[in-house]
C-alpha cells in the first residue's frame, strides 16, 4: 500500500499528458493520436497528477477557459494502483487546484460517468443533462449542396456560432482541433450565414463527430451525413445530448447503436447555451 499523505500534486509536462490519453485509450474512451496536441496546445498548464518515484500513476485535466469557465476530464488512476484512496485524493485537489485558476465564482464542466456520479456530487457537481454514445457504420450518402469544408477564413465565424453552443470563447482549443490531422470539417451556410458545423476526427476505432452544431434538426442532420460519408465504412461515433429530442430522432433514424453513457455535470452556474443547436458534444476531456 502506497502512504497517501506522501503523494503530492505536480503539473504534468507534454509527455505526462500523452501518457494519461494512452491510458485513456487501453481504458477503451477512443481518442485520437493528435488529440494531446490540441489538448496541449489549449492549456498547457491544465495537467496535474501523481508521481510514484518518477513514474507517472494517476491525473488529469484541469481546464481554464482564460479563468472564465473551466473543465475536468482524463481522470484516471493507473489500474495497479487503484483501490487505494489515490483517485479521491487526486479527484479533490485538482478540484480545488482548478477553482484557484478561475475566478471568482466561475463554473466548472464535466462528463462524468454512471457509477461515478455520486462521488462527483458529493464533491459539489450536478447533472444537467445525460450524454448517451451512438455508433453507426459511415456509408457514402448524398448530402446538401449547403455544406462546404470549413476554410481559415471561416474561423471567426465559427468561433461566433461556438460561442453559443459552449459558452464560452475557446479560440485555443478550436483553432487547433478544426485543423487537427486526419480530419474533416463541414459547414452548412446560407448565403455567408454559417447554420451549423461539424468535425470528425480518426480516433483508435473508427472516427468521431464532435462537435455537431446546427440551427436545426434537417441541417444537423445534412452534417451527420456528410460525415458518415467521409468515413465510409468505418465505425462512426456521436455523442449526444439526450435534452434535444432532435439529437435523439436523428441517431434513432440512422439506426445507430447505444453504446455507453456520461452527464454533464456542473460545479457552480451552468453557463447558458444553445442546447437545441447541440446535437453532439466535442469531447469528454475537454468539454
Amino acid at each position: 500500500m502506497i502512504n497517501i499523505e506522501s503523494l503530492a500534486l505536480k503539473k504534468l509536462n507534454k509527455s505526462g499528458l500523452s501518457a494519461l490519453v494512452g491510458w485513456a485509450k487501453e481504458e477503451g474512451w477512443n481518442p485520437g493520436a493528435n488529440d494531446f496536441e490540441v489538448f496541449w496546445k489549449t492549456d498547457p498548464d491544465g495537467y496535474y497528477g501523481f508521481y510514484l518515484e518518477n513514474e507517472l500513476i494517476a491525473g488529469g485535466a484541469v481546464i481554464s477557459y482564460d479563468g472564465q469557465f473551466g473543465f475536468m476530464g482524463l481522470f484516471i488512476v493507473r489500474p495497479d494502483f487503484r483501490g487505494q484512496g489515490i483517485g479521491k485524493k487526486l479527484w479533490y485537489l485538482r478540484r480545488d487546484l482548478l477553482v484557484g485558476r478561475l475566478k471568482t465564482g466561475a463554473a466548472i464542466g464535466m462528463d462524468g460517468v454512471v457509477d461515478m456520479q455520486p462521488f462527483y456530487e458529493k464533491g459539489g457537481f450536478n447533472i444537467a443533462f445525460r450524454d448517451e454514445r451512438y455508433e453507426r457504420l459511415g456509408q457514402k450518402m448524398a448530402v446538401s449542396t449547403a455544406i462546404s469544408a470549413i476554410g481559415t477564413e471561416d474561423f471567426e465565424t465559427l468561433l461566433d456560432y461556438d460561442l453559443e453552443c459552449f459558452g464560452y470563447d475557446r479560440k485555443a482549443f478550436l483553432k487547433n482541433w478544426l485543423l487537427i490531422p486526419y480530419s474533416k470539417a463541414f459547414k452548412f451556410s446560407v448565403g455567408n450565414l454559417v447554420k451549423g458545423f461539424a468535425v470528425i476526427r480518426k480516433v483508435n476505432t473508427g472516427y468521431k463527430i464532435g462537435p455537431l452544431f446546427a440551427d436545426n434538426d434537417e441541417i444537423a442532420e445534412e452534417l451527420y451525413k456528410a460525415c458518415l460519408s467521409s468515413a465510409n465504412g468505418q465505425p462512426v461515433y456521436l455523442d449526444i445530448p439526450v435534452v434535444n429530442g432532435g439529437a435523439v430522432d436523428l441517431v434513432k433514424k440512422y439506426k445507430a447503436k447505444y453504446v455507453f453513457e456520461c452527464a454533464r455535470m456542473y460545479y457552480g452556474k451552468p453557463p447558458e447555451i444553445a442546447l437545441d443547436k447541440i446535437y453532439g458534444i466535442t469531447t469528454f476531456e475537454l468539454g
